[in-house]
Parts: C-alpha cells; structure tokens; sequence
C-alpha cells in the first residue's frame, strides 16, 4: 500500500507532469519513423557535415569613402543630368551646410517638376521664354545624386561621429574609378590626418546584415530546405546547401540579385525607376477573370510611387504608354517587361500610384512567370550585388559516416558513463534513474532542435555529447547529497542536503551558460551552434530534468530502504 501511494503522489508531483509533458512533445517535434527504403527516418534537419552537399562563399560588392567636389561643377552635372543641357548656372552660394543654387534654363519648369527631383525645395519664375530656378540643396545631395547616375547604383550618404559625411557606394568601384569620376566635378576622396585616403571596399554593416536577411528569406521563400545564411567577416556570407550538389546551390544562389525597375525611353535605352527596397507589400499571385490576366501585385512607397510618377511623365510613358515599357530586373536580367496600361497612364499624368498589378498572361506559363515574379518581387531586392568567391562540397556518404560515427560516439559516452556510475554506487536502482535522466534531457535537446528547425551538425553533436557529461556531474551531486552515510537521511536532513546541491548545481549552470554567451554573440558557425545547443541543454536540464531526478532518486531509495528494512525483520 505504501508503494502505491507513493507511486500515485510521484505522478502527481507538477515537475514530473512537466517533465512527461516535454518528453511526450519532443518525439513529436522529432518525427521518428521507418520505412523500408530509408530505414530508420526523423523531422530534424542535419547540417552540410552530416548530410553531405555544398557551400558556397559570397562576397558584396561596395565601397565606403568620404568625398568632396566644387559645388558649381557639381551643381552643372547633376542638374544637366536631371534637366538637359540647356542648363545655365548663375550663382552657388553656401549657407552653413545649405548650397542656395540659382540657374536658369529654356525649359518649362515648375515647382512640382523640381520637387520630383528630390534634390531640394525651389522657388520658379518664368520670363521671356526663360524659367529661373532658386533651389535649396546640400552638397551631400548633390554628390548622391551625381554617383548614383553616374554608377548606376544606389548611393547612400551618412554622417559620421566625427561630423563628415561618408558615402556607401552599392556596386564594385574602385579607389582609382572613384577618384576619375569625381574629378571631373572638380572632386576628390577626402584623406585623413596622415594623408590615406578614407576609402575602403565593401560595405557597413547594417547593409552587411540585411544583405543576409534578404538573401536568406529569398534562398528558403523558394521552397527549399532550411538553408543556413551565415556572415563572415566584414564582406562576406558564407551559405550552407545541405544535400544539394555544387552545381544546384551555385545555380539558386546566382538566382537572388540586385531587383530593379526601369522604364524604356528610346530605342533600347531605358532609365532607373526605383530599387526593390521601395517595394512595400507584395500579394498572392491571383487570376483575374475580367481581362484573363495571371498578374501579381504590389505596393510601393512613398517615394517609390512618386518616383515612378515622375519617370513616367518625363518619358512620355503617360502619353504613349505603348512606346514606354515598364521592365524589371533581377541581376542585371530582365524578369518581366510590359506597358503601362492606358488607365494607369491617364491616372500616373495626375497622380502617383502605390497599387500595382504586373499582368503576365493567361496560360499556366503564365502563371508560373506570375509566381517567379511574386519571388522576385518579395525577397529578390538586395541592397547590393555579390559575387561568388569559394565553394565546396561534402559528399553524401561522407555526411552519412559522419552522422553514423556521431550516434556512436553518443552511445559509447552514455556506455562509459554507465559503467563509471555503476563502478561507484554498485546499486542498479541509482544507476537506471540516472542514465534515464541523461537519455531524457537529449530526448529534449533533439526536440527543442526539431521544434525551432535547427540544424543539427557536428558541433550541435559535440554540445549534447558535453551536456550528458555535465548533466551526469549534476546528478551525481545530487545522489552524493541525498545519500547520507550510504544510506537515505531523515526528511529534514535530505531537504536541506538536496537544497545545497541544487544551489551547487543551479551555481555551476549560470557558469556554463554565461561562458557559451559570448560564442552565440560573436561566435561563428561551428563555435556558435556548440554553444547553442549546450546552452539549451544545460537549461532543460536544471529546470527540468534534473528537479525530476532528485525527486526520483529519493522514492527510489526510499522504497529500497523500506524492502531491506522488511528484509531485516
């Protein structure tokens, strides 16, 4: 009768419920099955080195510097550049960091033509067949302006802690091009106090990271299997293809690019509308039944639909649409080309759109070419191009050994741990609690990892295998302080001897997990997913866990204690 109560009060102890719980929800996540194709199968994603495939390391193609040009000259280029040639340049003048700008032209001008400029605010009067334009601009302004023509690219101008402005070029230049175009605005890098001119390649970081986040939501909004996108260094991305071929993983990752809009002029010239980043919101790819139409749509912001606005009206699209095609690109291909439809001109000559249907056709080619685009169009805007610079392949049935020489390494530990716990206590009523503790926390490990679809690799193997090790430290504490003089204490003398190896052990797991901190913040790949999922395991353990065992371990020995004891008699 006494063992069936105390049976009944375990399993209505809130730990173990908990405890049974997780376990229970863990082979959920897990996903264990077998087939007679593929023996036994789970829902966890294995990383590149125990799955086989490739990798590939991408580099992105920028530069940083601080610039400075003659204002005049400057003024002429861009305004040329943006007007015509009929441009005329009166007088630059500085006040404080503002250019005050007065030129006049044979162009019919208004303020709402400049302000579509995005240069500044004007002031316009027309007399004599001539328009005079006072505009209000900065030379930073100016310098976006004339690079981003100038290179094709977007160009993005910062202020540094020390007061300058730094530019953030989004296409390869190098310091000698930079230093040739800008001259010819009576321009220069700015150098530093030793004379070094402040340039250098690549990008800043905040581009660095949303490079990454793009390129990863593109890689896996195509369906594909959770694919790692990791950053290294300052400059480059490393990608992880688990069991795909090199020739496959170089192909998807060229896929993800550079996404812009264009608008046809003349012939096969076209002008730069807006980048990807100015795409708002993209909807389903859908059907529609009044035209027979597969189209996608889109919004755009602000800034995006007024600057399209603008390039329609100075092209002539509003007028002739049928001359003036809208044409996107990814990469510098082109992914979809078509006219403006004659409503939307007539609207685009008064006002801006945000809404936007890009219609493909009507056959099933077409909606595929519809899906593609609403791809393109959602994840295919990086801020800047990259370039592939290493590769490399795990071989499949290399990622097969590796994961088979894993499980046996994990199994070999818990053997050892086994016969290194039995040797000690010589009890087999200790020795099953404990071992069951240990299979049971990388039960939850595996399930937690199949739960967020982390990718299990070898360092994730060599964080559990570290956590059995420690989680067996743990126990061990626990067992040691329960058992008093080889045998079970008296309650008051148990609770207070199990209170201190919790707070031994809750002491040691701050310890692990402050340490692995630092590696999950600033590590990469392997350093970072062993401390992950040490981490993990160690939290399992001391909140989970390891209270369940102490509480085992007790009713256990106490039960052992009562048959000997019966014995005795």
């Amino acid at each position: 009768m006494r063992e069936d109560e105390e049976q009944q009060s375990l399993f209505r102890d809130f730990r173990v419920i908990v405890f049974i719980i997780a376990i229970l929800a863990s082979i959920i996540f897990i996903q264990p099955g077998y087939s007679s194709e593929e023996g036994f199968t789970t829902g966890l994603n294995y990383g590149l080195d125990l799955e086989g495939g490739s990798w590939l390391q991408v580099k992105l193609q920028g530069a940083v510097a601080q610039l400075d040009a003659d204002a005049e000259a400057l003024s002429a280029a861009v305004l040329r550049n943006e007007i015509g040639d009929s441009i005329n340049i009166v007088s630059v003048n500085t006040d404080n960091e503002q250019l005050v700008v007065t030129f006049t032209t044979t162009e019919q001008l208004t303020t709402t033509r400049m302000d579509q400029l995005g240069l500044g605010q004007s002031t316009v009067t027309r007399e004599n067949n001539l328009t005079e334009v006072v505009f209000y601009t900065s030379k930073s302004t100016l310098i976006t302006s004339y690079l981003s023509n100038t290179l094709k690219a977007e160009v993005i101008p910062e202020r540094t802690d020390s007061g300058s402005i730094e530019y953030e070029i989004r296409t390869a230049v190098s310091q000698e091009d930079l230093e040739r175009i800008t001259s010819n605005v009576g321009g220069y890098i700015v150098r530093d106090s030793d004379g070094t001119p402040i340039y250098r390649e690549g990008v800043r970081e905040e581009t660095r990271d949303l490079t990454k986040d793009i390129l990863s939501e593109k890689l896996n909004t195509l369906g594909l299997k959770d694919i790692p996108v990791r950053v290294v260094g300052d400059d480059y991305i490393l990608i992880d293809f688990a069991g795909m071929d090199l020739a496959t993983a170089q192909d998807i990752a060229s896929k993800p690019g550079k996404f812009e809009i264009r608008i046809a002029t003349q012939g096969n010239a076209s002008r730069h509308v807006l980048y990807g980043d100015e795409i708002q919101n993209v909807g389903i790819a859908g059907y529609n039944d009044r035209d027979g139409q597969w189209y996608t749509p889109f919004t755009l912001t602000d800034a995006g639909a007024l600057a399209l606005q603008r390039a329609a009206i100075e092209t002539g699209a509003t007028t002739d649409p049928m001359s003036h095609n809208l044409i996107m690109y990814l990469d510098e291909s082109e992914v979809y080309s078509a006219p403006l439809s004659s409503s939307a001109a007539a609207t685009l000559s008064q006002y801006p759109i945000y809404s936007w249907q890009a219609s493909t056709g009507g056959d099933e080619e077409s909606r595929a070419k519809a899906e593609q685009l609403q791809i393109h169009l959602r994840a295919g805007a990086l801020p800047v191009k990259v370039e592939i610079i290493g590769s490399g392949q795990v071989d499949a049935s290399l990622g097969e050994q590796f994961r088979s020489q894993a499980i046996f390494a994990g199994l070999l530990t818990l053997l050892a741990v086994a016969a290194v716990v039995y040797r000690r206590y010589r009890k087999p009523e200790i020795l099953l609690p404990m071992i069951g503790t240990s299979v049971s926390e990388v039960i939850m490990i595996l399930g937690f990892a199949g739960a967020i679809g982390w990718q299990l690799d070898l360092p994730s193997i060599a964080g559990i295998i570290a956590v059995m090790g420690t989680g067996i430290d743990h126990l061990v504490i626990i067992t040691d302080e329960v058992l008093y003089e080889g045998k079970l204490p008296p309650r008051k003398v148990y609770l207070a001897r199990i209170t201190k190896a919790f707070a031994i052990i809750f002491a040691a797991a701050a310890t692990t997990v402050i340490a692995m901190s630092p590696l999950v913040v600033m590590g990469f790949g392997a350093l970072k997913g062993f401390a992950i999922t040490t981490i993990v395991g160690v939290l399992i353990g001391i909140l989970i866990a390891r209270p369940v065992y102490g509480r085992v371990i007790h009713s256990v020995l106490e039960a052992s204690a009562e048959k000997a004891a019966k014995k005795a008699e």
